[in-house]
C-alpha cells in the first residue's frame, strides 16, 4: 500500500492511497475459493465445483466486497499508522478500480485538534447557595394551601376585592383588531394573583357581576409572541361571576388529608423539597462557572464540519422559533448577517467545549455504564408519570436513541471530576439570586 499525502491546511488532511491490483486480485481468488467449497451446484459433488464457474457466478460480487473491505482496511491502517483521529467520518472517492488495474483513492478527513487538557486543580470556583428558612417553608405551603382554598359563590352584588375569584369573558384587540390568543370565556382571574400580564387583574378589581369595561394594557417587551411583545392593547371585559376564598386552615388535620401524619412531616416534607431545588439550582450554577472557564482555556481551533452542524442544528431552532413567532425580542431585532455570525459563534465554543470536556473525560477513562443508562431513563419516565411503558417500549424497539442520553451522563462525569480537583467556595445567596437566569 502507497500512501500520499496531499493537502496539509489547518485541520484538513487529503491523502491519496494506492494498493496493488495483484493484492485484491489475491483476495478475490481466496474469497473465491472459500465460496466453492460450499456452493452447490448441480452435476457436482458439494464443495467440487469448479472455480471458473464460481468466479462467473459471483466474480462481479466478490470484487465489490473486496474492494470494500479494501478500502476501508487501508483507510483505518493508514489512519492508524499517523495517529490521526477523525472529526467526521472520512471522505473516500475510488479514482480507479479496475479489475486487474491498481486500486487508486483518494481520502478527505478533518482531524480532531490537539487538546491541551487544563490544570483543574488551579481552577477557583463560587457556588452560589440559598439555605432555606422557617419563612419560606411557611410560605411553600401557605401556596399549597391557598391552591386547595374553598371557593364560594358571593351572592351580594359587590366590587372585587384582593383575593376574589372573577369569572370574566374579554376580547384582546389590537389597534382595534382581535388578535390570536386574546379571546377566551368564562375565564377564572384571581384579583391580586398572577398568571396574566401585568395591569390585567388591577384593572378588573371593583368591578361586578355584569359590568362590562374596556380596559388598557401593554404586553412585557420580552413577551413569547413577538406580534404582541412591548405592544398596547384593550381588552373588553365582562364580568359573569364572583368567587370568595375561603382560606384551608393549616393544622394536623389539613397534614392528614393530604398523606401525611402530621404537620410536622408536612413541613418536613416541603423543606427537602425546596432544598432539593435548590441544590439542584446551585448545581447548575457552579457548572456553568466550570465549563465557562474550561471553555476560555479551549483555544484550539475546531473542526469546521463540526461547527456546521452544530450551527445547522442551532440554526434549525432559530427559524422554527422565529416561525411560531416565539424569537427572542432582541434578536428579532437583529439582521439575518449578525444572528447568524452570532449563533455560529456561539456553535463554535460549543464544539471547543465539547471537544475539552471529551478529552478530559477520555484521559480520566470515564465511562458511562448501563446502570447510568437505565438510570436516566428512569429519571425521564417520572418526568411524564403516565407513559411509562410507551418510554420504555421506545428505548426497547429504538437502542439507538439511548446514545442521546449518554453525552449528558458523560457531560455530568466530567463535572464531578473536575468540581472534586478544582477549589470550590459556597457563597450564601438569597433564592431570587440563586434562580435569577444568567444571561451567557
Amino acid at each position: 500500500m502507497q500512501v500520499t499525502e496531499t493537502l496539509t491546511d489547518g485541520l484538513k488532511r487529503n491523502f491519496t492511497v494506492v494498493i496493488p491490483g495483484s493484492d485484491l486480485s489475491e483476495k478475490r481468488d481466496k474469497r473465491l475459493a472459500e465460496l466453492s467449497k460450499t456452493m452447490q451446484m448441480p452435476g457436482f459433488r458439494p464443495g467440487k465445483v469448479p472455480l471458473s464457474m464460481v468466479r462467473k457466478r459471483f466474480g462481479e460480487a466478490v470484487a465489490a466486497e473486496v474492494l470494500e473491505a479494501s478500502v476501508n482496511d487501508a483507510t483505518d491502517k493508514m489512519m492508524a499508522e499517523r495517529s490521526l483521529r477523525p472529526a467526521v467520518s472520512p471522505k473516500v472517492e475510488v479514482v480507479n478500480a479496475g479489475t486487474e488495474a491498481d486500486l487508486e483513492f483518494k481520502i478527505e478527513m478533518e482531524v480532531l485538534p490537539e487538546v491541551t487538557l487544563p490544570d483543574l486543580k488551579s481552577l477557583t470556583l463560587t457556588r452560589p447557595v440559598a439555605p432555606v428558612t422557617d419563612a419560606e417553608v411557611d410560605e411553600a405551603i401557605a401556596k399549597f394551601a391557598d391552591q386547595r382554598a374553598t371557593l364560594v359563590p358571593v351572592e351580594e352584588v359587590r366590587p372585587a376585592v384582593t383575593g376574589d375569584i372573577v369569572t370574566v369573558d374579554f376580547l384582546g384587540k389590537l389597534d382595534g383588531t382581535p388578535f390570536e390568543g386574546g379571546t377566551a370565556q368564562d375565564s377564572d382571574v384571581e384579583i391580586g394573583g398572577s398568571g396574566f400580564i401585568p395591569g390585567f387583574a388591577e384593572q378588573i378589581e371593583g368591578m361586578s357581576v355584569g359590568e362590562e369595561k374596556v380596559i388598557n394594557v401593554t404586553f412585557p417587551t420580552e413577551y413569547h409572541a413577538a406580534n404582541l411583545a412591548g405592544k398596547d392593547v384593550t381588552f373588553d371585559i365582562t364580568v359573569k361571576a364572583l368567587k370568595q376564598k375561603i382560606p384551608a386552615v393549616i393544622d394536623d388535620a389539613f397534614a392528614e388529608t393530604n398523606g401525611f401524619e402530621n404537620l410536622e412531616e408536612f413541613r418536613k416534607f416541603f423543606k427537602d423539597r425546596l432544598e432539593q431545588q435548590r441544590a439542584g439550582a446551585s448545581r447548575m450554577k457552579v457548572k456553568r462557572a466550570l465549563l465557562d472557564e474550561l471553555a476560555k482555556q479551549a483555544d484550539f481551533p475546531a473542526p469546521e464540519t463540526l461547527v456546521e452542524a452544530e450551527f445547522a442544528e442551532i440554526w434549525r431552532q432559530v427559524e422554527a422559533e422565529r416561525a411560531g413567532g416565539r424569537l427572542d425580542a432582541e434578536d428579532a431585532a437583529k439582521d439575518e448577517e449578525t444572528l447568524r455570525a452570532e449563533y455560529r459563534a456561539i456553535a463554535d465554543r460549543r464544539v471547543r467545549l465539547g471537544l475539552l470536556v471529551a478529552e478530559i473525560g477520555r484521559s480520566t477513562n470515564l465511562q458511562v455504564t448501563e446502570q447510568d443508562l437505565r438510570r436516566a431513563m428512569i429519571n425521564e419516565m417520572q418526568q411524564f408519570p403516565g407513559q411509562e411503558k410507551m418510554i420504555i417500549d421506545f428505548y426497547q424497539k429504538n437502542p439507538r436513541a439511548m446514545d442521546r442520553l449518554r453525552g449528558p451522563i458523560f457531560e455530568d462525569k466530567v463535572v464531578d471530576h473536575a468540581l472534586e480537583l478544582a477549589t470550590v467556595t459556597d457563597q450564601e445567596v438569597t433564592a431570587e439570586v440563586l434562580f435569577a437566569d444568567d444571561e451567557e
